[in-house]
């Protein structure tokens, strides 16, 4: 039976840059990193289930139940894309509303405004970007961030993309609980995630989830 979700959340939707051009095997190589990634959300609180659904051959989404974070999650996805040198990077659209259902099995047949408002994210980005946002309570302010964090985070080496992906937990683990998690010293995990500008992308999605619409109410 489809369900539905108890609060405004956040639907990614997204596809491969390059598909047409990758392998068979690099396809399936990204997507598994991008379902890895769900399971990565479905940890953070409120702890809801992600369902990864991969439509098309290229593209993707996920459900974030708490909006605030979805954000934190596009990013990640791009992260954790970009460390695991596939040869391809993604698209992140953040649609953000109600979800009236979130389908039967997968999100195949889900249906409420944010999974609208992604779509129309998707649909509206241009060639230069890979991040954008549409829906409720989405202003202004809330696009030049997320226009800010796309270009940081297209400068991101592979290195610097995988000490990223960890140091944006919702932990906000250390450089020192990091270090053998990569398998290099506290030093050289500070110099890359300062090459990434990764502590002042954490504080922007602090202060982002933290003053979110309806936060607090949520929360609650």
């Amino acid at each position: 039976m489809a369900s539905a979700t108890s609060r405004t959340a956040a639907i990614l939707t997204g596809d491969l840059v390059g598909s047409t051009r990758a392998t068979p095997g690099a396809l399936e190589r990204a997507m598994q990193v991008l379902a890895a990634v769900a399971g990565e959300i479905a940890a953070w609180p409120p702890g809801a289930d992600p369902r990864f659904t991969r439509f098309r051959g290229d593209g993707w989404q996920i459900l974030v139940a708490d909006a605030a974070l979805g954000l934190r999650a596009a990013l990640l996805a791009i992260a954790r894309l970009r460390a695991a040198g596939a040869g391809l990077a993604t698209r992140a659209a953040i649609g953000v509303g109600r979800v009236d259902s979130t389908g039967t099995a997968s999100l195949a047949d889900a249906r409420g405004p944010a999974f609208e408002a992604s779509g129309r994210a998707l649909e509206a980005m241009t060639r230069a970007h890979r991040l954008a946002i549409d829906g409720e309570g989405v202003a202004p302010l809330h696009h030049a961030v997320v226009d800010l964090l796309d270009e940081r985070a297209g400068r991101w080496t592979p290195q610097q993309a995988e000490a990223t992906a960890l140091y944006l937990g919702p932990d906000n683990p250390t450089n020192a609980a990091l270090a053998p998690r990569l398998g290099i010293s506290p030093q050289a995990v500070n110099y890359r995630l300062t090459g990434a500008g990764a502590p002042a992308v954490r504080r922007a999605l602090a202060l982002w989830e933290e003053a979110w619409p309806g936060r607090e109410t949520a929360d609650a």
